[in-house]
């Protein structure tokens, strides 16, 4: 008997025990904390100047390392991605947090498959990461929202006639950005730069420029639905969006866009956002001429991005593309898939796209948003409208007419716009226009800081 009640007592205490750990207030509209740093022990040293920093301007900044939620969260989550989430749900419901900063690649922080199959014979993809998993922190009933509703240990799950995890509410809680660092240098790497964006942009000329770069993304003469040149129209979408920027048109219909000198000069000249209209890979981005399937102009790769020289001129960047921002590469998948990794997936680099932009140490981005599996457009909708077109315009909305200036928050706002748009029958076949609403969002990350002032602080 009293071994009962000393078991029912200590399970108590391990229930209540992060509550009681972290209950901290000291505010008096109850915000403890704006944003919550999660990352390995041996980066914590390397992150206390942009504590540091962010304090300073406001944003109260809590940084904990993610063997400190594990130790926390023992008695909470399947895995340790669930660990993770289920410790933003805390941060959140007691700190009041609106900003959560990963920093560590998918190695040392955890991430999150979904299964939300595309059904595509041509080019399967069972799976993809998503980061909206650790932002989508309730269910429609305000209670923890696994992404596996049926409870079988597979997330996002729709592979079916309808799907298997229902009614997943995907709206955004927080704003959740990472930043995909591999060692200790890269770390160090991205603190100065986001100091330095945020102590030295404000009222730049460069800043106010706007590159956009696109061509023709699906030639006519393979679909006579294809009309036009599908880029370059959705970066006039975005351009009216943006209407206070000085335009820079990269389009191969004029022949303003050869390869990847021209996106190098402007990017090098300096500019406060870069959208990218085309096709991708992990490892590079290109497009087409106008209807011409055949010619591909490139534009940045893995490889050529050593040539970027802006040093703290720094754009944020939105690429349109497929696995531009696939941070689970590894030269592993040689190994594992060789043959569909070397020709199709291409996901061998040691290091994304978009990760590689941001992380260089003499320019590239101080922030990409993009996408880690198959990026949908509305030729993939038998609707034919809404995917990335409506989501990407969307962003640069919230930022150029909302006024929207922290970085996660225009995330979070442009995917809350588009499920609103679009919102999500979870009763249809995987591969139909719902199951695409759905991975559009789940599959569109932000590399970067969710807490960033975008434009910078004024001095």
């Amino acid at each position: 008997m009293r071994g009962s009640k000393l078991l029912v007592v200590c399970s108590l205490i391990i229930l209540v025990f992060p509550t009681i750990l972290y209950a901290e207030t000291s505010a008096k509209d109850g915000i403890a904390y704006h944003l919550l740093i999660v990352a390995p022990h041996e980066f914590c040293k390397a992150l206390e100047p942009l504590v540091e920093h962010k304090t300073k301007h406001g944003i109260k900044t809590k940084l904990v390392s993610i063997e400190e939620v594990y130790d926390q969260m023992f008695w909470y989550g399947r895995d340790k991605a669930e660990k993770l989430k289920y410790f933003i749900k805390f941060a959140k419901d007691i700190w009041g947090i609106k900003y959560v900063l990963l920093v560590g690649d998918y190695r040392k922080i955890p991430i999150r498959y979904v299964y939300n199959s595309n059904n595509y014979p041509d080019f399967p993809e069972p799976k993809f990461v998503s980061e909206l998993y650790y932002a989508d922190i309730y269910d429609e009933n305000g209670s923890f929202s696994s992404w596996d509703t049926d409870n079988d240990g597979i997330y996002g799950e729709w592979i079916g006639d309808e799907a298997e995890d229902k009614n997943i509410d995907l709206y955004p809680d927080v704003c959740v950005g990472r930043l995909a660092c591999r060692n200790v240098r890269e770390v160090r790497i991205m603190v100065d730069k986001i100091i330095k964006y945020e102590t030295r942009t404000y009222n730049t000329e460069w800043f106010k420029r706007f590159v956009v770069v696109a061509g023709d993304t699906y030639p006519e003469c393979l679909n006579p639905r294809w009309v036009g040149n599908e880029g370059e129209i959705n970066t006039m979408k975005a351009i009216q969006n943006m209407s206070e920027f000085e335009v820079v048109k990269l389009w191969t219909s004029d022949g303003s866009f050869t390869g990847p000198k021209d996106v190098i000069r402007a990017i090098n000249r300096g500019c406060g956002f870069i959208f990218f209209e085309g096709h991708g890979s992990p490892m590079t981005w290109a497009t087409h001429p106008p209807n011409d399937p055949e010619t591909w102009v490139k534009g940045l790769s893995i490889y050529n991005m050593w040539r970027l020289h802006n040093f703290y001129k720094l754009p944020i960047c939105l690429v349109s593309g497929c696995h531009n921002s696939q941070i689970d590469v590894t030269p592993l998948n040689l190994l594992i898939h060789p043959r569909e990794s070397l020709f199709l997936r291409l996901d061998y680099p040691i290091e994304c796209w978009s990760w590689k932009l941001v992380s260089l140490p003499f320019g590239g981005a101080i922030a990409a948003v993009g996408n880690t599996g198959l990026g949908m457009t509305k030729e993939d909708k038998e609707s034919f409208e809404g995917a990335s077109d409506y989501l990407d315009a969307r962003f640069f909305w919230e930022y150029g007419k909302n006024g929207t200036d922290i970085l996660g928050e225009v995330w979070a706002k442009a995917i809350t716009a588009y499920l609103n748009e679009y919102p999500i029958d979870w009763n249809t076949p995987a591969g139909a226009d719902s199951s695409i609403d759905a991975k559009v969002v789940q599959e569109w990350i932000l590399l970067g800081d969710p807490s960033l002032k975008i434009g910078g602080y004024p001095n």
